[in-house]
């Protein structure tokens, strides 16, 4: 016969401890002035960038307007305008070996093309290197546009030196997320910023193209403060900007407001279903235990000060959903108990369900803590911050199903138990009116 290990004497104890958890979390979300919010819930600058030095530079001084394009196979021009005729020109890489021969016949078959090779760069790099930027076919004027090349060989950037360069050129957390493949050396950076207010960036040092003339200043955007920062650490031209948004403060508080009322519709779902398969008592008590659990794990993001962002948000929901499964397999056991004894006081009932589900509480739990724990050793940032929750809501989960969950059903109990008492009692006369009834002898 398993040992029934009697958990109801922690209930109590229990309690108070998370009394004073969720008491100590209060306290600090408002000396704290509340959570870290990262970019996600305010106003910011998302920028995808990739580090792929500047083979040459191109400009249009001719008639009519030059749209560029690439592809894996070339370097794409068309030339067109009122009166003139419409022609394409393409520079394959297969006829064009190398960066020098592509812009060389770039510059000798189009009048009134600009070609400015860039400082640094090889006349034998591969024409196969070069990439073709995100933002579109652009027609092509006064304002340089940059051709970038991309050595697959090139030393690999880690993500931390692009974290730690950001964060402290900024004063703040700044989320930084790897894409790709390390060879791509490209990344996604999240920074918060006001509505409209550039980002302070160091100055980047001037450079010249190799004939000596000065490079021309580029039109800069309020956003273009990441790439400041990054060439003032890296030299300029190094880095190519594939993406660039601005989250408004208003979009950041819609999706403050959408995260509330998933959160609600979660809580709203959990206690439809465990009311329809089990009872109002499990509902309420699995409904109860999500909200402890979220408050947990809460607080450890407030002490801590880890950035409160949609990741946060997902570990979160995760924990939820992992709380939600243990609670119900206890319930499912509890349950059945319930029919195989009848007799049986519910507090036993109760330490008996426990002790049955532990050895697979204690498997499930301890296997997935292990996937979870290389997932924090083994990466960075974001992901580091959403491995450890996790950790310490898995934690929580366990410790909110084996005494908390349980206790309150087992106040229910008490209380429904006394309350058929009394109504017993009021029906066979024995009180009224809620005093004892006097004897008549």
């Amino acid at each position: 016969m398993r040992r029934v290990i009697p958990f109801s004497r922690m209930f109590v104890p229990a309690a108070v401890l998370s009394a004073l958890l969720i008491s100590g979390g209060a306290v600090a979300f408002f000396a704290l002035d509340g959570f870290n919010l990262g970019v996600d819930f305010q106003a910011g600058v998302v920028q995808e960038v990739q580090f792929a030095p500047t083979a040459f530079t191109l400009t249009w001084e001719g008639a009519g307007n030059a749209v560029i394009s690439s592809d894996s196979a070339g370097i794409h021009v068309v030339h067109s305008g009122a009166g003139i005729e419409t022609r394409a020109l393409s520079f394959p890489f297969a006829d064009y070996a190398t960066v020098g021969a592509v812009a060389g016949a770039m510059a000798l078959r189009l009048e009134g093309l600009g070609v400015n090779r860039y400082p640094g760069v090889p006349d034998g790099t591969p024409s196969h290197w070069l990439i073709r930027g995100a933002l579109g076919d652009p027609i092509l004027g006064s304002v340089p546009h940059r051709i970038h090349y991309l050595n697959p060989d090139a030393e690999e950037i880690p993500i931390a030196v692009v974290r730690d360069l950001m964060e402290e050129s900024l004063g703040h957390v700044v989320v930084v997320q790897s894409m790709g493949q390390p060879s791509d050396r490209h990344f996604l950076i999240r920074v918060r910023a006001e509505d409209d207010a550039p980002i302070a960036a160091p100055p980047v040092q001037a450079e010249a193209y190799e004939d000596g003339a000065a490079l021309p200043p580029l039109v800069r955007r309020p956003a273009d403060g990441i790439t400041d920062i990054l060439e003032a650490r890296f030299g300029a031209g190094q880095v190519m900007v594939l993406r660039s948004d601005f989250v408004g403060s208003r979009f950041a508080g819609h999706l403050t407001d959408q995260i509330g009322i998933l959160i609600a519709a979660t809580l709203l779902l959990v206690l439809l279903y465990a009311t329809i398969r089990f009872k109002l008592q499990y509902a309420v008590g699995a409904v109860l235990g999500i909200i402890h659990d979220g408050i947990i794990v809460a607080a450890f993001v407030v002490v801590t000060g880890m950035e409160f962002n949609t990741i946060t948000i997902a570990a979160i929901l995760t924990i939820l959903g992992y709380s939600t499964n243990n609670t119900i397999v206890v319930f499912d056991r509890i349950r059945e108990n319930r029919r195989l004894y009848p007799e049986e006081v519910f507090v036993n009932i109760l330490n008996r369900s426990l002790s049955e589900t532990l050895n697979r509480t204690i498997i499930t739990t301890v296997t997935t803590m292990l996937a979870v724990m290389s997932l924090f050793i083994f990466t960075t940032g974001a992901m580091q911050d959403f491995a450890l929750a996790l950790m310490v809501g898995m934690i929580s989960g366990v410790y909110t199903t084996t005494f908390i969950v349980t206790a309150f059903m087992n106040f229910w109990e008490k209380r429904k138990v006394k309350k058929a008492r009394r109504e017993l009692a009021v029906a066979s006369g024995q009180i009224s009116a809620g005093k004892p009834a006097l004897s008549k002898a």
